[in-house]
């Protein structure tokens, strides 16, 4: 007998061996219990299916950083009295643990400001060093802004070419004929591990095997993988992984870049100034040790120790806890997608973090957007930072609903009433 998917979704997560309702962990994320008064006059606590623009934080993050604030306010680093110490076993404490969910050397933990920056952190050092004119880059058509531009910029500045793996049918990486792409003195590979608009994974196991059999180094843009299938660095052999600490429920303007050992002694500096040098005079400098050259000025300390904290949140939850129940809400919500008529869903694949892109005939999804909002649903609609990926698609925005371990079946349920709704509306 066949199961309906809905009664596979898990309603409780395994929390240090113990059974916690996924309704028992919303409480722990103030937002989710605000209520709001939405256009239309519509009041109450909001559906957020907006995960994989920023995740919402719970309390302990916020606590963590308001009690750095409030009690171990000092610089890092630089002071030798017993604030200024605490402060930077904190703020050491933070690599520590990051470096520990990926598998990684703690020296090999480079705080930036997120995804962004971290990708054109590499761009800008590695990049400039190690790639010459003539040589090419291999990208993918399905890649975010992020992990385009500084690519493009890198390319024009150095006479780089630019070239992309195909996107398949099914939304996934075609990875078919990678060996021909790799024919043509490719010195980086920088791909996407997980789409922010179809929900794909890639193939990144495969990939990196191919490149490095070639000796080719690979980055993985990790936004949309890291806070939700769990990623080993070591076990992937990836060169660089870049992610963001808000979307792993952390706070926004902190970020990692994770950069074997190798890399980081041979790049220069990103940028200069305090904390990135061990010695100075008036015409040279001696630069820090990895991983301080590459952390400038004062960082941000705070945002380090959230991310921490939101790190081991998670890490308590259970990674696979995470996707297992992520998955089964983004079956259902397909399954039940499938049935509205003029719906077309965008990405196929079965490997997949918790997110499904989709049009409705008719109606325009900045359109469709606001009228969800006027029922208190948070989704994204636009091009979602993937311009390229639109036009091969052949349209110019989707509507997004990105799932994080905090949602729920009813919610899923209420979001479809919702697009029947305005059907109807339109």
């Amino acid at each position: 007998m066949l199961i309906p998917i809905y009664l596979s979704i898990p309603r409780y997560i395994m929390l240090n061996n113990t059974m916690f309702s996924v309704n028992q962990i919303r409480q722990e994320f103030p937002l989710l219990q605000k209520q709001f008064c939405f256009f239309g006059g519509k009041k109450g606590s909001v559906v957020y299916f907006d995960n994989a623009a920023t995740t919402q934080k719970p309390k302990q993050v916020i606590d963590a950083m308001v009690a750095y604030y409030e009690e171990e306010n000092a610089n890092v680093h630089r002071s030798l009295y017993t604030l200024g110490e605490i402060a930077t076993r904190k703020y050491e404490q933070s690599r520590k643990i990051i470096a520990k969910f990926l598998g990684a050397k703690e020296k090999e933990i480079v705080f930036t400001r997120g995804t962004t920056e971290s990708i054109n952190l590499v761009a800008s050092t590695w990049g400039k060093r190690f790639l010459s004119s003539g040589q090419t880059i291999l990208l993918s058509e399905i890649e975010h802004h992020s992990n385009l531009i500084p690519w493009q910029m890198l390319a024009k500045e150095k006479n780089l070419q630019l070239k992309f793996l195909p996107l398949g049918e099914n939304g996934a990486l075609d990875i078919q004929n990678i060996e021909s792409f790799l024919q043509d003195n490719v010195g980086l590979i920088a791909i996407t591990h997980a789409s922010n608009v179809l929900g794909s994974i890639s193939p990144v196991e495969k990939i990196i095997s191919v490149a490095h059999q070639k000796k080719i180094p690979v980055l993985l843009d990790g936004a949309q993988s890291v806070p939700h299938i769990g990623v080993d660095v070591q076990k992937l052999d990836c060169d660089f992984l870049a992610f963001s600490g808000h979307k792993i429920c952390g706070p926004t303007g902190i970020g990692v870049l994770y950069a074997k050992e190798k890399w980081l002694q041979e790049m220069p500096p990103y940028q200069g100034g305090g904390d990135m040098i061990a010695s100075v005079w008036l015409d040279r400098a001696i630069y820090n040790e990895i991983p301080f050259k590459w952390e400038a000025g004062t960082p941000n300390i705070a945002g380090a120790i959230g991310l921490a904290c939101s790190i081991d949140y998670v890490s308590s939850l259970g990674m696979e806890n995470i996707h297992t129940h992520e998955k089964s809400l983004t079956q259902y919500a397909i399954s039940r997608l499938k049935d509205i008529k003029g719906l077309k869903i965008f990405g196929t694949n079965q490997e997949r973090v918790g997110l499904v892109s989709f049009c409705l005939e008719g109606i325009h999804p900045h359109d469709m957007a606001q009228f969800l909002d006027s029922r208190g649903i948070a989704v994204r609609a636009g091009h979602h930072c993937a311009q390229p990926l639109m036009r091969k698609l052949g349209i110019p925005a989707t509507i997004r609903a990105s799932f994080y371990f905090y949602n729920t079946i009813e919610e899923v349920d209420f979001f479809i009433q919702s697009l029947q709704e305005a059907k109807e509306f339109f």
